[in-house]
């Protein structure tokens, strides 16, 4: 059987699932089905929540899905920060920091985050996200080999910078580059590291 693959630019206020059986829920979410006429049989590889934007990649390969997401392949994000983050902060992030996870204390581990200079060439944020009403900010790098639920925001948020907006550009070697909120490509053949 040939699987299908597609990477998406999952935009602010989806939720990464197809749809749900849940009436209330279908009547006060939007599911990323909206975006595409995808086959039944398309799932999403990993989740971004509701508030976070970016690259999502589906598949019709449930085995895929499941290998990629236990598979400790790179997922990078830009993050835009509330306050100016300080070098002792990053340091922190980078050596991991402890945060909840139900209810449980965690230890993230080791990750690559550093400074953007310069602030990504990203569409402007959804209205929802107010960033403008926020103290000067800037934007971080953050890339992880893991990914617990929310846990860039609750990375940021233990070393006393709140996410603001929070954008994931990469997954392995496949990029956002050249993408708008909503696309969806058709991407027949993996890269060799997402196709284990």
């Amino acid at each position: 059987m040939t699987h299908q693959h597609y990477k998406m630019y999952k935009p602010f206020g989806f939720i990464s699932q197809m749809g749900s059986n849940n009436r209330k829920e279908k009547r006060s979410k939007r599911f990323i089905s909206e975006l595409h006429p995808f086959d039944d049989s398309v799932m999403a590889i990993g989740r971004l929540d509701l508030k976070s934007e970016g690259l999502l990649l589906m598949t019709t390969d449930g085995k895929l899905s499941d290998t990629v997401n236990r598979s400790g392949i790179e997922k990078e994000y830009y993050v835009q920060l509330d306050g100016i983050i300080t070098p002792e902060a990053i340091a922190e992030l980078q050596q991991g920091v402890e945060i909840g996870i139900e209810g449980k204390k965690y230890l993230t581990k080791p990750c690559n985050a550093r400074l953007l200079t310069e602030e990504p060439d990203f569409p402007e944020p959804h209205h929802l996200l107010r960033v403008g009403t926020h103290r000067p900010n800037s934007w971080l790098s953050v890339t992880l080999t893991e990914g617990k639920f929310r846990q860039v925001r609750k990375m940021t948020a233990v070393v006393g910078f709140p996410t603001l907006r929070l954008v994931r550009v990469r997954i392995g070697s496949v990029t956002l580059e050249g993408m708008n909120p909503s696309d969806v490509i058709d991407f027949p053949d993996l890269p060799q590291e997402l196709n284990l």
